[in-house]
């Protein structure tokens, strides 16, 4: 970089973005990189506190921060993203289709720890859409050595950091448990909850069941479901520790696997999460979930619809976040509720 005073810059060309920045008004570049500087942008020059105006010196050991940008978006570029034009040396990566945002956060943390890069993206296990922005990119000098971006490009490996999972599972069945609705003493006001949520990821509800709080009768719905060939079963009601509570015993004597009955997460203590032998989710949801705004099923379900199993690690995890603060107006998933996963 060589250092001109500005009123012998007329003729030279930037190398670099020039920035105003007007409180409350504008945040933007008065003078692209590229452009070749007149007589009368001084003035603008000198008013904006630019006295002096640095040229790019082609050095083939550095690299321009405008193309160092480039490399790190390439670096999490997968299918279904695209990314935006250079501008005042960052780039950012946008959604071109829907899915759960995957980031390998390790090698992400890697890369992050060179000195002189950085790379910003929303939380791994993100639901996205098309158009939402997803990551940006940039160096912090104006230039960068070429091998710094060649150390982050062998971290970085042949995979992209970062991906967009597409949602896998379509169809579900839900079984509501309880007497009070079977014999319609009170209206089921916990399936239509379910429907909207399972909406939201294209999901259909094609089978469902209401049925007494009887064990066996809780257990033969289940099958039955299992049998029509749904992708995922999701059981409302019954599922706490009082006595006549019968849900996750019958879910249990189904022959899935329970991967936990519990989770660290207010709302949804009592959640269950389980698997048949050929890898269809079954859940138990506990009453909150008909109720408050957000809970442990809006964390779990991206997961479970994009087709990624959930551990007992996954739900540990989420002890770190897990407490929701019930805010009068939910901004979820815009805020720290489930981060920890």
């Amino acid at each position: 970089m060589k250092c001109i005073d500005v009123k012998e810059a007329v003729g030279h060309v930037l190398c670099h973005d020039i920035t105003m920045i007007v409180k409350d008004q504008i945040k933007d570049a008065v003078f692209r990189k590229g452009h070749i500087i007149q007589e009368e942008d001084i003035p603008i020059l000198q008013r904006i506190g630019k006295n002096h105006i640095y040229v790019w010196e082609k050095d083939e050991t550095m690299l321009h921060e405008d193309e160092a940008a480039e490399i790190l978006a390439g670096i999490c570029k997968n299918e279904g993203m695209r990314t935006t034009s250079p501008k005042e040396g960052k780039i950012e990566l946008i959604a071109e289709t829907e899915g759960l945002f995957l980031v390998d956060v390790e090698r992400l943390e890697q890369i992050n720890s060179i000195e002189e890069m950085m790379i910003a993206c929303r939380h791994t296990y993100y639901a996205v859409h098309a158009g939402d922005k997803l990551a940006g990119t940039r160096v912090i000098p104006l230039v960068i050595s070429k091998e710094k971006m060649e150390a982050a490009k062998r971290l970085a490996g042949n995979e992209p950091l970062m991906e967009i999972r597409p949602y896998r599972r379509k169809k579900a069945g839900v079984i509501t448990t309880g007497s009070e609705v079977y014999h319609h003493l009170i209206e089921d006001t916990f399936t239509p909850v379910i429907v909207e949520k399972l909406f939201n990821y294209g999901i259909q509800v094609v089978a469902h069941e209401t049925v007494p709080d009887d064990k066996e009768e809780i257990q033969k719905a289940i099958l039955r479901l299992k049998q029509s060939g749904v992708e995922m079963i999701l059981c409302t009601g019954g599922m706490s520790v009082d006595p006549d509570d019968l849900t996750p015993s019958a879910i249990t004597s189904t022959g899935a696997e329970i991967i936990s009955y519990g989770a660290p997460v207010l709302p949804g203590a009592m959640f269950l999460m389980g698997y048949f032998q050929d890898g269809t989710p079954i859940m138990g949801l506990p009453g909150c979930v008909m109720y408050a705004k957000s809970t442990i099923f809006d964390l779990v379900l991206p997961r479970v619809a994009a087709d990624i199993k959930i551990t007992k690690k996954d739900l540990a995890k989420l002890g770190h976040g897990g407490l929701c603060l019930g805010c009068p107006i939910c901004h979820y998933p815009n805020c720290g509720f489930g981060k920890g996963m």
